[in-house]
């Protein structure tokens, strides 16, 4: 059995900055990446950002410069500064077992409840 715990998002104006943390808990930690994917109204679901445990990094082009993912043991940070109107939606934190090529996959490995971050002008 695997969790995917994910921490409160938030509300904040243009310009501000919040941080996101997930949890995964596992009987063992094989090789796996995780990170956080994003439904916006009126799009696909798209990746953000992903670390794994070497600390490469995936970050997609819309957020980079402006979020960067890190993570301590089972837990991944994701700080996001400089949040536009644009970044709001419902955020999922992902585990992908078995290497990088897990992690353009849309619905495998296992997910995290979501959360919901709101960009105000």
């Amino acid at each position: 059995q695997v969790m995917v715990i994910q921490s409160k998002g938030g509300s904040v104006e243009a310009g501000g900055s919040l941080i996101l943390s997930c949890t995964a808990v596992a009987n063992t930690y094989s090789q796996y990446c995780m990170g956080w994917m994003r439904q916006r109204v009126g799009k696909k679901r798209e990746r953000v950002a992903a670390i794994d445990l070497d600390g490469d990094r995936d970050v997609a082009d819309s957020v980079k410069g402006r979020f960067t993912i890190s993570q301590a043991k089972n837990v991944a940070y994701l700080q996001m500064n400089r949040l536009e109107p644009e970044d709001t939606g419902t955020y999922y934190c992902t585990v992908r077992w078995g290497g990088w090529a897990q992690w353009v996959e849309p619905d495998v490995g296992d997910w995290g409840q979501g959360t919901q971050v709101t960009v105000s002008t």
